[in-house]
């Protein structure tokens, strides 16, 4: 039979070796899942563009396609800008940006503060400006990207994801039924003024909304519906400068 002591250090270099070992299999494997993260983040950003592509495609299509990162302030000036691989302005990348933490300088009051991403894409048809955004769901995060046309008020497309919002409720708003109202939707109505999209519950048709700055929720998701509303909302404004230019 083996002594206690025995067994208490036999049990701490288990441990230890199997700390070891977990440490050294994060290490190795991160690289792989930063690509992995880097290559949805793209498909996620192209797909708002109506462009959909596999992984093994992202990088390839969006280096094509996406022709510069811009880098703006509240007030609309660019404050970097990257294209083709190299930095024509400033040294921040869009792509880089956790957009969270610059929304949270905004709530704090410090929108000078703020660094907002934008990319820009162009092909043959049209140049598309896409805007990432950032809110919170019933259940935790939601997120997405907008793509305006170029006269900066008219949607293109729109991707939507989320956390961990309930399957067949909230969790609709990353299905193509839910997106693809957006398009041909417009962030300022006919005076210039910023109205956003409204996400309306009950469904546009039952509203006063002008069906033009209006699309119906999910059904059964309102709570995840309101927050997709008032994503688009206070993330939008923030560009308003810029999109007015």
């Amino acid at each position: 039979m083996f002594s206690n002591k025995y067994i208490f250090i036999y049990s701490s270099v288990m441990v230890v070796i199997v700390a070891i070992l977990l440490a050294l299999t994060s290490t190795l494997l991160k690289p792989a899942q930063d690509n992995n993260v880097k290559m949805e983040k793209m498909q996620m950003i192209l797909k708002s563009a109506n462009i959909e592509v596999g992984f093994e495609d992202a990088i390839e299509k969006y280096d094509e396609v996406i022709t510069s990162e811009i880098v703006l302030n509240t007030k609309g000036e660019v404050i970097a800008e990257y294209t083709n691989g190299k930095f024509e302005k400033g040294d921040v990348r869009a792509f880089d940006i956790e957009l969270k933490k610059e929304l949270q300088k905004i709530e704090k009051g410090n929108p000078e503060d703020a660094n907002l991403p934008l990319y820009v894409f162009v092909n043959k048809q049209d140049t598309l400006f896409i805007i990432p955004i950032h809110g919170k769901g019933l259940w935790g995060p939601v997120w997405g990207n907008i793509a305006l046309k170029s006269d900066k008020e008219t949607i293109a497309g729109v991707t939507f994801d989320h956390q961990g919002e309930t399957p067949g409720l909230g969790a609709e708003i990353s299905e193509s039924k839910f997106q693809e109202q957006f398009v041909g939707k417009k962030i300022f109505d006919e005076n210039g003024s910023f109205v956003s999209v409204k996400v309306v519950k009950g469904g546009v048709a039952n509203s006063n909304i002008n069906p033009m700055y209006g699309v119906d929720a999910v059904s059964g998701g309102t709570i995840t519906s309101q927050g997709v509303d008032d994503m688009i909302r206070e993330c939008l404004i923030n560009y308003e400068n810029f999109l007015k230019q």
